[in-house]
């Protein structure tokens, strides 16, 4: 059952029943208002916990005047700063290697994962024993919801390395008691390895990111798979990436391999990352908040934003001993509503996913550009292949936006027979992205397979106008 204690012990060996659509019943579907006193006492504990255990805490919040037996409500909560990546950097250069927030003795890490650092100093997650079943127990849960169950067989179609994404799926999937197949990417080949494993074992779900899916949907295709008929995925899930989120790419996804497509998803600090993630309904991520308190931010102000109007996610831990993360900064952009979902839970949502990051969106001529909303269209018009790119650049004064898209083998064969084909595509995407942007692109078509692709996140944005910055 549900436990009340705090930190949580979870009983791994408790299911719902089979025809249930909750995990915890009662917790998913109570009034908001009633779970909110449930939340408050978990994030009382937590804050104490670190206040006890965390020099960083401790610093931070007494600079900032704030003591956990202070924070008597959850607006009052809304006082206590900010925890942003620069700061987590900082704090594990001067305290090696976990920083100052590691609140179990380094001796009780099982786990050591963490961030690349190809874009800055890597971040080092150390997870207790403890914390590790935690997180199993919250990924089945919220997979149970996706509408993963234990009959399932998981592909695991991603990384398993620092990468937090594939071991979540894997011992979600694992305390789900479902069959897991952790294939793994990135090895040369181990694409056209995968076809034939998954037409072979004909696994049920798919994890890894919306980009890798596409990519091995084309490459099926040319090995002579049609996905659709070959593989028999019931449901895909996805993270890393805004993909599964956008309109166009899920219906895409869906309609190539006859799946439902999930979008799931928040950050590897903040694992168990799944906290964001749809139900079977797919309306939009639901904020499982009894396990990761999130609020939605003002970008510049930092307040809460009313349901309905967009900002950036701002994430707690409830029930993390290790490292955990007290009000971290995502600097995602989504927007939340606590409109019903038809599955019943109260949790608020965001129904258009995370479209997209505070720093990532462009600004161009003075508009605010989203590479979100130029995949949407993209994918929306038939005749676009699988991958574009999008690059800005800086002549003189003027910002100029480029946006290169590969068109199919259907349109080639037909630009064969008659020009006209490839002058009416340019044509569509131009005026569709104008309507959809405020800005007229220059769109440059590429010949099918020109573009790289990817087995991991997808990196599509090329702002020349940085490089012009650092070289002057």
């Amino acid at each position: 059952m549900y436990p009340r204690e705090w930190p949580p012990v979870y009983d791994n060996d408790y299911f719902p029943p089979k025809d249930s659509r909750y995990w915890f019943e009662k917790m998913e579907t109570m009034d908001a208002r009633e779970r909110e006193k449930v939340i408050f006492k978990k994030l009382q504990a937590q804050m104490e916990w670190a206040y006890n255990r965390s020099p960083f805490y401790r610093r931070k919040w007494e600079a900032a005047e704030i003591r956990p037996q202070n924070i008597k409500t959850l607006q009052d909560f809304q006082s206590v700063p900010f925890v942003r990546k620069d700061e987590i950097r900082r704090d594990q250069e001067e305290t090696p290697p976990f920083g100052g927030y590691l609140c179990i003795p380094i001796g009780e890490v099982l786990r050591t994962h963490g961030t690349s650092g190809t874009t800055g100093r890597p971040t080092a997650f150390g997870i207790g024993f403890d914390d590790w079943h935690r997180i199993a127990n919250a990924h089945a849960r919220i997979m149970w919801g996706c509408g993963i169950r234990p009959s399932d067989i998981i592909f695991i179609g991603s990384f398993f390395s620092l990468y937090m994404g594939s071991w979540g799926a894997l011992i979600g999937g694992e305390r789900l008691r479902a069959k897991c197949f952790p294939f793994g990417a990135g090895v040369p080949g181990q694409s056209v390895m995968a076809l034939r494993w998954i037409k072979d074992m004909q696994p049920t779900v798919f994890y890894g990111t919306p980009s890798y899916s596409l990519y091995l949907a084309e490459l099926a295709k040319k090995e002579g798979y049609v996905p659709r008929r070959d593989f028999h995925f019931r449901i895909m899930f996805f993270s890393g990436e805004p993909g599964a989120g956008i309109p166009t790419t899920k219906r895409l996804i869906e309609e190539t391999y006859g799946c439902a497509c999930i979008d799931t998803g928040s950050t590897a600090e903040m694992t168990p990352w799944m906290t964001n993630a749809e139900c079977e309904f797919r309306t939009g991520m639901h904020l499982w908040n009894d396990i990761v308190y999130t609020e939605v931010v003002d970008v510049k102000t930092g307040k809460v934003v009313p349901f309905g109007e967009e900002g950036v996610p701002v994430y707690t831990h409830l029930e993390r001993t290790s490292q955990p993360m007290i009000r971290f900064w995502s600097g995602d952009l989504t927007m939340w509503t606590d409109e019903p979902c038809p599955c019943g839970r109260t949790y608020p949502r965001l129904p258009n996913g995370i479209y997209g990051r505070a720093d990532d969106m462009l600004v161009i001529r003075g508009e605010n550009v989203y590479p979100s909303a130029i995949e949407e269209v993209l994918r929306g018009i038939e005749g676009v292949g699988g991958e574009f790119r999008i690059i800005v650049t800086r002549e003189k004064v003027m910002d100029e936006l480029v946006v290169q898209a590969e068109y199919t083998q259907d349109i080639a064969n037909r630009g064969e027979k008659n020009s006209g084909v490839f002058e009416n595509l340019q044509k569509e995407i131009t005026t569709s992205l104008k309507s959809r942007i405020g800005l007229r692109p220059t769109v440059e078509l590429l010949e099918p397979n020109t573009l790289e692709r990817t087995e991991f996140k997808s990196r599509r944005v090329i702002d020349k106008r940085d490089f012009i910055k650092r070289v002057q």
